[in-house]
């Protein structure tokens, strides 16, 4: 289900547990290590990992510690916990072009510049980023306003205009939303 992995370090009796019981809960436990070069090379090869340890690791690892007897709904709820900030971590960062959008916090960041966007303009440019085509005015009014097609508004006009003249002076970027007869995409 999950796209991380789970590893308990130092801890032989735990992993052993936590393996016998997996099919009763929607987690997976990857692998034990015993050894911290291991573990750091694991966590480089395999960057989308939460560590169950028993002592402090006082690195950069994503890791929390159990070092006394736990309830075994405790422990799942531990690792759930940090699966999901994990995931929400994850979610958050979208690479466009030469920019990196963070959904969460709504910014555009490049060459440590950040501009802060509103939501409409986030949904707009990963609407506009998972598209292979231009998005006439009419399908960026349906998808991202939620507007009847047959209703005459220039929101779609004026929004991209204010997105396009901030990200111009921001990043002194002219062409990040383009045009054509067919509609608006982001250049390449």
């Amino acid at each position: 289900m999950h796209d991380f992995n789970i590893v308990v370090y130092k801890n032989t009796p735990l992993y052993n547990l936590l393996t016998e019981l997996n099919p009763f809960f929607d987690i997976e436990i990857n692998t034990h290590i015993i050894d911290k070069n291991d573990l750091i090379s694991f966590v480089k090869r395999n960057p989308k990992t939460v560590i169950i340890s028993s002592e402090n690791l006082n690195d950069n690892l994503n890791y929390f510690i159990i070092n006394k007897p736990t309830r075994i709904n405790s422990l799942i709820e531990k690792i759930n916990i940090n699966l999901s900030k994990y995931k929400f971590k994850d979610q958050s960062d979208l690479i466009i072009k030469k920019y990196h959008l963070d959904i969460n916090s709504r910014l555009l960041i490049k060459d440590n510049k950040r501009l802060k966007l509103t939501e409409k303009e986030v949904d707009l440019i990963i609407y506009l980023n998972n598209s292979n085509f231009e998005k006439s005015t009419q399908s960026l009014q349906k998808d991202i306003w939620k507007h009847s097609v047959d209703l005459e508004t220039h929101t779609v006009e004026t929004h991209i205009y204010r997105l396009r003249k901030k990200i111009s002076e921001k990043f002194n970027d002219v062409d990040f939303i383009i045009n054509n007869k067919k509609g608006y995409k982001l250049a390449n």
